[in-house]
């Protein structure tokens, strides 16, 4: 695992002559995100309907229930704008609300609070005050209203319909051109939407309909990158949808904070099962400040929309569960909750909250894959200021089996003092040579290897 130090000095090196000007950017901008991001995001939940009292709601609960364990990120998810957002579906043409420069606003009839034109700033600064963070989700490019309008681009005496490109739209929600970054006036747009994210508080922006297809994108990603840093404000850039592609980590990890390595992840077995594969193969591009992400945490409570057909509670077993928590954590992915705190149960909230394996996922380091065989996963980490080891085993297979490692392979001595990281702490055993686990069906457990004394 780099050191945010070797981080910036090896991006720098990656991409030949920095100036100090930019360099001292680059600096900034992975500072936000030394760790990976934890909070909570709407989309699971409440998918394109989230208001403004649900998302109070959740704010509450992390704050009473969660904050002290690290979580502070409160990310409104997509539509906010859309007076008449229904579910999981977009509506084509679906009208927006955008002030007079094209720049999205909240739909007061769904944020009160955002009357007169206050944005998301009364809401930002109520949650800022309960000592978290706010973040909102947005649309790669410059909406369509504003485009057929011809709506000025703040501070130019160009239009919405100067820098759009009508060539480049999402496959899957209307709202949006992309911007040719080509136009005069392109960067000002975007420096402009997030000038007003700066005016609001926001600290955490997920920009979507970007990861994909990737190259065809690498102008705007670079132009909300540069729109961020000359706010001045810190803001955590977070990209999506995936599969962003693996050869594109030496750009990826210096533009965003974090990318999602998948496309939606929801409470499905097989879903899970390819992230093993993914978190793999990102391993090299993994590090203090740029995060590969495999997307948000599909616990307890989810699908909260009368629209949806679906299981309102997650379908995972809670084997499964464990196995989710236990992956993002020893891959050190970012721990985004989508299930409603406001339901939060005693189990879901027992995977929320475990100290150690909150430090596996936040501190440590050297994250790899130890081994494939089969059924038969391991990966491995360092524990920072010790000799310690951090082992994850998994059993991805459908009957129960031993998992385990010989300590050799490990480079660490004959015995060893192993601590179970769910069971409670205090509670560890010595091994000679080798530790192994009896591991139910998609089952896993987190331990921490230490030289015994």
């Amino acid at each position: 695992m780099k050191s945010l130090a070797l981080t910036i000095a090896l991006l720098a090196s990656s991409f030949g002559f920095v100036s100090p000007a930019a360099a001292d950017e680059t600096a900034r901008f992975l500072q936000w995100a030394e760790s990976p991001p934890m909070g909570w995001n709407s989309w699971d939940c409440f998918a394109a309907t989230v208001n403004e009292q649900q998302t109070r709601a959740n704010a509450d609960v992390m704050a009473a229930k969660l904050k002290d364990f690290g979580w502070q990120y409160v990310v409104v998810d997509i539509q906010w704008y859309e007076p008449g957002a229904n579910g999981f579906e977009y509506r084509a043409g679906a009208p927006l609300v955008m002030d007079e420069f094209g720049r999205l606003q909240p739909a007061v009839n769904r944020f009160p609070s955002a009357d007169g034109g206050a944005g998301f700033r009364p809401l930002s600064d109520d949650v800022h005050g309960l000592g978290l963070k706010f973040g909102v989700h947005i649309m790669r490019g410059i909406p369509r209203l504003a485009v057929d309008r011809e709506l000025p681009i703040k501070g130019t005496d160009l239009t919405a319909a100067d820098i759009a490109n009508k060539n480049s739209t999402c496959t899957w929600n209307s709202d949006m051109y992309g911007v040719d970054m080509s136009k005069p006036g392109a960067q000002e747009y975007y420096n402009s939407v997030y000038d007003l994210f700066a005016e609001w508080g926001v600290d955490y922006v997920k920009v979507d309909d970007l990861s994909r297809p990737y190259e065809d994108n690498l102008a705007e990603i670079e132009a909300i990158r540069h729109a961020i840093d000359q706010t001045g404000r810190p803001m955590v850039l977070s990209l999506s949808p995936g599969e962003t592609p693996v050869d594109q980590g030496p750009h990826v990890e210096r533009h965003a904070n974090l990318w999602r390595i998948s496309d939606d992840f929801w409470d499905h077995w097989p879903l899970l099962f390819d992230q093993f594969r993914r978190l793999d193969a990102w391993t090299p591009y993994r590090g203090p400040g740029h995060w590969p992400d495999a997307d948000m945490l599909p616990l307890g409570a989810l699908r909260q929309v009368s629209t949806s057909p679906h299981p309102k509670h997650t379908l995972f077993t809670k084997d499964e569960q464990h196995t989710l928590m236990n992956l993002w954590a020893i891959a050190r992915s970012p721990l985004m909750m989508g299930g409603d705190l406001a339901q939060l149960d005693p189990f879901t909230e027992s995977l929320l909250t475990n100290r150690r394996m909150i430090a596996v996922n936040q501190h440590s380091t050297n994250n790899r894959q130890l081994y494939r065989r089969g059924d038969q996963v391991a990966w491995i980490a360092d524990a920072p200021g010790s000799g310690d080891k951090y082992l994850a085993l998994f059993n991805t297979g459908g009957e129960a089996t031993e998992v385990g490692v010989e300590f050799a392979e490990l480079e660490l001595p004959h015995k060893i003092r192993v601590e179970d990281l769910w069971q409670d702490a205090g509670q560890a055993a010595v091994h000679d040579a080798k530790f192994s686990a009896e591991l139910p069906s998609h089952g896993s457990g987190l331990y921490r290897l230490s030289p015994a004394k």
